[in-house]
């Protein structure tokens, strides 16, 4: 964990003022539609949700997390239409959003705030009525007869060795030694239908980082209508010292981050949490 008084941690929490603006912004707009699902908007405003929520493991803001995950959560509803996006639902959004701010202000005690009145006000959401259905490319968890389908990003060679051994224990774990290859990997496996369950992505590598690479991914898997929340699951692996760069990776919407020396059964719980393993 890094100490509040870090720099970072200073850049961290002026970025989540930010994204709380935008997320203002994006709900007011979504508001404005009514009923009629304001794609872009709403796609802001869970990159913004996600943004918050990811950076804030890496300073034990948990509450933060926890507020911004639940948020995320009812976001990642609408933006497979699954949810509507009612006066009253875009009000309990708009409150969360307030509160995020407020934990945000005083970070030092943000721990101890009461969250859980708002968090409720979340989960009441996914009881409302859903919307028209959407292909999102969902899973309800493991096929039958699961093999993991793994891409390992990763230009050190120890780093790779030790990743690719375990990972192949689950099933099939192709290689890439740079941001570039990770990239046309993915494309070419969506493009046969079998895409990634599974990125492992090291944020430097030499001719296209994992940051840009990440940003990349998740294009190629929009303009194929799969959204982020349905897509491959991407975990970051770094050194402590690019911790900066990990934070700015979730503005991508990366899903998770390891640091090196890589943590196998972190890494292994990880997998199960996402569901990509049994």
């Amino acid at each position: 964990m890094i100490d509040l008084d870090d720099e970072l941690a200073g850049e961290y929490l002026a970025e989540c003022r930010e994204h709380l603006a935008v997320m203002e912004a994006g709900l007011l707009a979504i508001e404005k539609h009514g009923a009629e699902i304001d794609e872009e908007a709403v796609n802001q405003v869970f990159r913004a949700a996600h943004s918050v929520k990811g950076g804030a493991g890496f300073f034990d803001l948990l509450k933060v997390g926890e507020l911004a995950h639940h948020t995320e959560d009812v976001l990642a509803l609408m933006r497979s239409r699954k949810l509507e996006p009612t006066p009253h639902g875009v009000g309990v959004l708009l409150r969360a959003t307030d509160r995020l701010r407020d934990l945000i202000r005083s970070p030092a005690t943000s721990n101890q705030a009461d969250i859980s009145e708002t968090v409720a006000a979340l989960a009441g959401l996914h009881a409302e009525p859903a919307g028209a259905d959407g292909d999102t490319g969902a899973s309800a968890g493991p096929r039958s007869g699961w093999r993991l389908r793994a891409l390992l990003a990763e230009d050190d060679l120890a780093s790779r060795l030790l990743l690719q051994t375990f990972l192949s224990r689950y099933g099939d774990c192709h290689i890439a030694i740079n941001g570039r290859e990770a990239v046309e990997a993915v494309r070419a496996s969506l493009a046969r239908g079998q895409g990634y369950d599974l990125i492992c992505m090291d944020i430097m590598m030499p001719e296209m980082d994992g940051r840009e690479a990440v940003r990349q991914v998740r294009a190629l898997e929009m303009a194929r209508g799969i959204l982020s929340t349905y897509g491959a699951k991407i975990i970051m692996t770094t050194a402590v010292d690019d911790v900066r760069e990990v934070i700015r990776c979730f503005q991508e919407l990366c899903d998770s981050y390891l640091i090196k020396p890589i943590d196998l059964n972190e890494l292994l719980r990880q997998m199960k949490a996402y569901r990509v393993v049994q």
